[in-house]
This record gives structure tokens, sequence and C-alpha cells, in this order.
């Protein structure tokens, strides 16, 4: 198929330029690439948003003077903690089973008791 002959995949108008070119313009591919993309980024957007959220539930319950806290179950259901949620599992020598959201972590200790653990990473 020759240059002349091309069209947009996106507007259906001609493409002038580079034989490579695969849009008539910059808002073409743009607009083709977000259609394209529209189903992951919702997905990952709000697993984001959820990984957020739970980061900032443990934020607000962390005092800064404290190497841990300890919080109850109430405290995390009541922010709106999602257990579903978090970026790494780290697992001690010992066996303690560690859930991360970035730099905050949390395991449970005894029935509705939790504890909160931050990463100092300055």
């Amino acid at each position: 198929m020759s240059e002349s002959h091309k069209s947009c995949p996106e507007c259906g108008d001609r493409i002038k330029g580079r034989a490579d070119k695969k849009f008539c313009s910059d808002a073409c591919r743009n607009s083709y690439n977000n259609k394209l993309n529209s189903d992951v980024n919702a997905t990952v957007r709000n697993i984001n948003n959820s990984l957020r959220k739970n980061r900032r539930v443990l934020e607000s319950l962390w005092q800064v003077d404290k190497d841990f806290v300890r919080v109850s179950l109430a405290q995390l259901s009541k922010a709106g903690f999602d257990f579903n949620y978090f970026t790494q599992i780290y697992t001690t020598k010992t066996g303690n089973v560690y859930f991360y959201i970035y730099d905050f972590g949390y395991r449970k200790l005894e029935e509705e008791k939790y504890l909160i653990v931050r990463n100092k990473t300055e």
C-alpha cells in the first residue's frame, strides 16, 4: 500500500508524511491508544486507588515516635482498610508474615489485633 492511500485508524483521514507513520496527528494517536487501553487503565486505576487508601489508613494510625503500633480490626475496618490490596508479603526468619503497602506493613497478632510497622527508607 502506498503512502498516498494510507488512512488514519482513528479518524479515517489521509496520512501525510513518513512512510511508516500510522496516524494523521498526535491527537488521533492519543485518542486511539486511550480507547485501546481504557479497560486496562480502569482496572489499574482502581487497584492503585485501593492501595493509596490502604496506605493512608495505616499512616493515619501511625504514631511518629513509635517503632510499631497495635490497632484493632475495628479501627482498620472503620477507616475503610481493604485487606485484599497490598504491595508485597514479607516473612521473617521466625515465620511472622507481614503484608506491606509500600512502606507500611501490618501483621495479625491475635484475634482482631494487628501490628503496624514502617520501613524507614530515609
